[in-house]
C-alpha cells in the first residue's frame, strides 16, 4: 500500500507551487521542444548547440553555475549549485531522434502543442517524452523548491548530454576527463517509464547490448539459378540455416558459453514482479501476437527484463526489387543483436557468435563480420537508502505501490556512472507505453509531466 507517513513540512508549499505554476512549466517545455536538436544529422548541429544554450540559461535562472561544455561532437551541459545535504547528480539528454517519416505526423514535429485526446491532455512533439519532457520534470521541481524556500534543496550537479540518440561517442571521454567534477553520492536518471502506463517504478536492472553484422560469401558473382541451381552453394540458404540454429526448441540460445554470468533472479525481486500481475496477453495482443516466444522456463516479465536474447534484426541478399529475378546471390547478410544480463561479457558473446558462424560454414563459403557496439548489463544496488525513499515518494504521489523493475532496453549511462564515476544510479521515469518515442506523433501526457514534477519534489524532501 502507499506510504502513509506524515508529509514533511517543507513539502506542502512546494507541491502547491508546482500545481499553480503548471501552465508556465508547460510553456517552458514547449519552448525547448521547438528546437530541432536532432543529434544524428550534422545539418542540425547548430540546433543542438541552441538547445544546450537554452538549458544553460534556464539553469542559471535557477541559481546554478552552468555552462555549455564542448566535446568532439555535440556539447554537454554541466551545472552545479546548492549546498548541504546529499550531493545528487541528475542526468538527462536534450537531443532527439530524427522525425522520418514526416508525412505520418499529425502536426509539425517541432511545432509542439497541448492537445486534447480521448485519454486526456498530451504534449505533442518530438522529444516530448524522450527526453526533454522527462528532464524538465526535475528542473521544474527545483524551480518550485527555490521559489518557495529561496534555495536549491541540496548540493546538485546537472549533467545533460547531446548525443544519447546517436550512440554517445563523446560521453565516456568527457566523463573520464571530468570525473572529479561529476562525482556525487548518487546519480538520478529520468529516461524510463511507468509500469504498464500506470504504476510507478524504479529500474534496477538494465539489459546490455551487443550488435553484429555478418556477411556470408559463396560464389564470386551472382549466378543464374537455372544454370547453377542445385550445384552451386547458395549463401542465403547457408545464412538462414545458421541463424535458425541460434535457438533450440525451448527458446534457449545455443552459443557455447552464452549463459556464463547469467544469474538467478533474487527471490524478493521475483516476488515484486509477480505482484505486478503483468498481463502478457494484452502486452502481446497490442502488437497482434499472443504466445510468449522466449525461453519457456522463464516467466514473460523475466523474458523481457532479466533473461538474455539473440535476435535477427535484418536479413538481405539476392534480388529484392519489383518483379522476379532467378538468381543465386554471391552474398547474404544479416544484423544480429544480443541483449545481455547479469555478468555476461559482450566481447565473449561476440567471439562465441563468430566462432559459431565459422564452424557452421560449408566448403566454398566465407564469413565477414562488422561490430556494431557493445555494452554490458547494468545493475543498481538498492542498498542506498535513497531507493526506499524513492519507493515511498512515488507511492505517495501515484497512489499505487512502487516496484523495483527491470528494463528490456539498454541505457548504458547507468553502468557508466558506476564504472567511471564510482556511484550508483537510480532510474525513475514517467513515460507511458503509448508515448510513441522515436516514432511519428510522439507525446507525453500532461499528467506524466505534472505528477513527475511532484514526484521529484517528494523524493527531494525525503532526501534532504
Amino acid at each position: 500500500m502507499p506510504d502513509t507517513a506524515p508529509m514533511p513540512p517543507n513539502l506542502a508549499p512546494v507541491l502547491a507551487q508546482i500545481d499553480s505554476a503548471l501552465p508556465s512549466a508547460l510553456n517552458r517545455l514547449l519552448d525547448l521542444l521547438r528546437i530541432p536538436s536532432i543529434s544524428t544529422d550534422p545539418a542540425y548541429a547548430s540546433e543542438c548547440h541552441k538547445a544546450a544554450e537554452w538549458l544553460v540559461n534556464d539553469l542559471i535562472s535557477l541559481g546554478f553555475d552552468a555552462a555549455v561544455r564542448p566535446t568532439q561532437g555535440h556539447p554537454m551541459v554541466v551545472a552545479t549549485g546548492g549546498n548541504g545535504g546529499p550531493h545528487l547528480l541528475f542526468y538527462g539528454h536534450y537531443d532527439v531522434q530524427p522525425v522520418d517519416p514526416l508525412d505520418l505526423w499529425h502536426r509539425g514535429p517541432f511545432d509542439p502543442a497541448i492537445e486534447e485526446t480521448a485519454k486526456g491532455r498530451v504534449i505533442r512533439g518530438r522529444g516530448s517524452s524522450d527526453d526533454k519532457g522527462q528532464l524538465m520534470t526535475f528542473l521544474e521541481a527545483l524551480r518550485a523548491w527555490r521559489a518557495v524556500h529561496g534555495t536549491l534543496p541540496c548540493r546538485l550537479t546537472i549533467f545533460l548530454e547531446g548525443e544519447e540518440e546517436s550512440g554517445s561517442p563523446s560521453l565516456i571521454p568527457f566523463m573520464q576527463e571530468n570525473a572529479a567534477e561529476l562525482g556525487a553520492d548518487l546519480a538520478l536518471i529520468c529516461d524510463t517509464g511507468l509500469f504498464q502506463s500506470r504504476s510507478p517504478a524504479i529500474v534496477t536492472m538494465l539489459r546490455g547490448l551487443m550488435g553484429e553484422e555478418v556477411t556470408i560469401t559463396g560464389p564470386n558473382k551472382d549466378l543464374h539459378s537455372g544454370m547453377y541451381g542445385g550445384l552451386a552453394i547458395n549463401p542465403i540458404r547457408v545464412l538462414t540455416r545458421i541463424l535458425a540454429g541460434l535457438h533450440d526448441e525451448t527458446g534457449r540460445v545455443t552459443l557455447k558459453g552464452f549463459y556464463d554470468g547469467v544469474g538467478d533472479l533474487p527471490e524478493e525481486i521475483a516476488a515484486q514482479w509477480q505482484a505486478l500481475a503483468f498481463d502478457h496477453g494484452a502486452f502481446l495482443g497490442d502488437v497482434g501476437l499472443s504466445v510468449p516466444a522466449g525461453e519457456q522456463s522463464a516467466t514473460p516479465l523475466q523474458m523481457i527484463w532479466s533473461r538474455p536474447t539473440a535476435e535477427v534484426n535484418g536479413i538481405w541478399g539476392g534480388y529484392t526489387g519489383d518483379g522476379f529475378k532467378t538468381v543465386l546471390p554471391s552474398k547474404a547478410s544479416a544484423k544480429v543483436s544480443f541483449r545481455l544480463v547479469g555478468q555476461q561479457d559482450p566481447a565473449a558473446v561476440r567471439e562465441a557468435f563468430r566462432a559459431y558462424v565459422r564452424a557452421a560454414l560449408p566448403a566454398d563459403c566465407s564469413a565477414e563480420f562488422h561490430a556494431h557496439g557493445a555494452s554490458p548489463a547494468g545493475h543498481m544496488s538498492v542498498a542506498h537508502p535513497a531507493f526506499e525513499a524513492a519507493r515511498s515518494a512515488l507511492a505517495e504521489e501515484w497512489g499505487l505501490p512502487a516496484a523495483y523493475v527491470g528494463c528490456g532496453g539498454s541505457i548504458p549511462i547507468a553502468g557508466y556512472f558506476k564504472t567511471y564515476l564510482g556511484m550508483d544510479a537510480m532510474l525513475v521515469g514517467f513515460a507511458k507505453d503509448d508515448d510513441a518515442i522515436h516514432s511519428p506523433n510522439e507525446k507525453y501526457d500532461v499528467e506524466s509531466f505534472h505528477k513527475g514534477i511532484r514526484s521529484w519534489a517528494r523524493l527531494l524532501a525525503k532526501l534532504v
